[in-house]
C-alpha cells in the first residue's frame, strides 16, 4: 500500500465565501509533501462534491443563502464558486504533480456523481474546470457504483468503481471490462466497514471476507484504495446525513476499519497485513 487518497474539504477551506484557509490542520501541500517524505503517492479527490459523510459533503453553507441555488448541477453560481475554489486548489497543489517533481499521480472529477443524476455536461464542466486549474498532466478519473459507472462516464477519463467487503470481485468489474477491455482496473474505494448512524447498531464487516476480496484483486492485478485504512472522528458539527428520510451520522468514524479510531491494531490489520506480505519481495 503506497498510496494516499486525499479529500480536499471545500467547506473547512472556505467557512466564508471568498476567504480561503489552507494553513496548519487544512495545509494540504504539506500533507502531500509529507506523504512524499514517507515515499507515498497521493491521488487528489477535489469534489467538488466528496460525501465522506461529511456535513453536506463537504459542499459550504453559504451557497444556501442563495435561496434558488441547485447544487451539483451547471446553476451558474454553484459553477463559478466551484471554479473559484478549485483554481485555489490548484496554486496549492498543483506544483505536486508527479511531472513537477512530487507525489500526486491520479485526480478525481467530482464523486459518485450516478448516485446523484445522470449529467454529462456538468460532469464535462467539473473536469474542464479540474483541469483549468492545473491539473492537466495527471491522469483524471472519475468513480462510481458498479450499476451506474455508465450514467456519466467520459471518454477521456479512467473510469474506477467502488464497492464493499463480500462483493463478488468478477462481477464488480464485468462491464467495465467488456467497455474497456484494455483499460487498467481500480476498486477506487474498496469498504472495510461502514459508518455509523445514531440510533442505530454499530457497523462492523467481517475481516476474513475483506481480505479474501483484496487477495482476488492482487492475483488479478486491480488496483485498490482501501475505505478506510485507518478510522477517525468527525469532530464538532461536521458529521453529515443521509436524506430521505433525515439519518445523521455519529461523530465517531471508526469504520471498522483495520486500525481503529484510537489507533489500535485490530484482527482484522494483522490479516491484512499477513495477506500483503504474500505479494512482497
Amino acid at each position: 500500500m503506497n498510496t494516499i487518497c486525499l479529500y480536499v474539504f471545500w467547506n473547512i477551506h472556505e467557512q466564508q465565501e471568498g476567504m480561503f484557509d489552507f494553513k496548519g490542520q487544512n495545509d494540504i501541500a504539506a500533507f502531500c509533501k509529507l506523504a512524499q517524505k514517507h515515499g507515498m503517492w497521493v491521488i487528489v479527490r477535489p469534489g467538488p462534491y466528496v460525501c465522506a459523510e461529511w456535513e453536506m459533503g463537504r459542499l459550504p453553507w453559504w451557497l444556501l443563502k442563495k435561496q434558488d441555488i441547485e447544487l451539483r448541477t451547471l446553476d451558474p453560481y454553484y459553477m463559478e464558486r466551484t471554479e473559484i475554489f478549485m483554481k485555489e486548489v490548484g496554486k496549492q497543489l498543483a506544483d505536486l504533480q508527479i511531472t513537477r517533481g512530487g507525489n500526486i499521480i491520479m485526480v478525481q472529477v467530482e464523486n459518485e456523481y450516478g448516485s446523484c443524476s445522470t449529467d454529462k455536461p456538468y460532469i464535462s464542466a467539473i473536469r474542464d474546470i479540474v483541469r483549468e486549474a492545473g491539473f492537466n498532466e495527471v491522469p483524471l478519473f472519475q468513480c462510481d457504483w458498479s450499476s451506474n459507472f455508465t450514467n456519466n462516464a467520459l471518454d477521456d477519463l479512467i473510469w474506477t468503481v467502488n464497492f464493499g467487503t463480500g462483493a463478488d470481485i468478477d462481477q464488480q468489474f464485468k462491464k467495465l471490462e467488456e467497455l474497456r477491455p484494455e483499460s487498467p482496473l481500480m476498486c477506487s474505494e474498496f469498504w472495510s466497514g461502514w459508518f455509523d448512524h445514531w440510533g442505530r447498531k454499530h457497523e462492523t464487516r467481517d475481516a476474513t471476507a475483506m481480505v479474501n476480496g483484496i487477495k482476488r484483486m492482487l492475483d488479478r492485478n486491480i488496483s485498490f484504495s482501501l475505505y478506510m485504512t485507518h478510522g477517525g472522528t468527525t469532530f464538532g458539527h461536521w458529521g453529515g446525513a443521509n436524506s430521505p428520510a433525515y439519518s445523521a451520522m455519529c461523530s465517531s468514524y471508526d469504520y471498522d476499519a483495520p486500525i481503529s479510531e484510537a489507533g489500535w491494531a485490530t484482527d482484522k490489520y494483522f490479516k491484512l497485513r499477513d495477506l500483503l506480505a504474500d505479494y512482497l519481495p
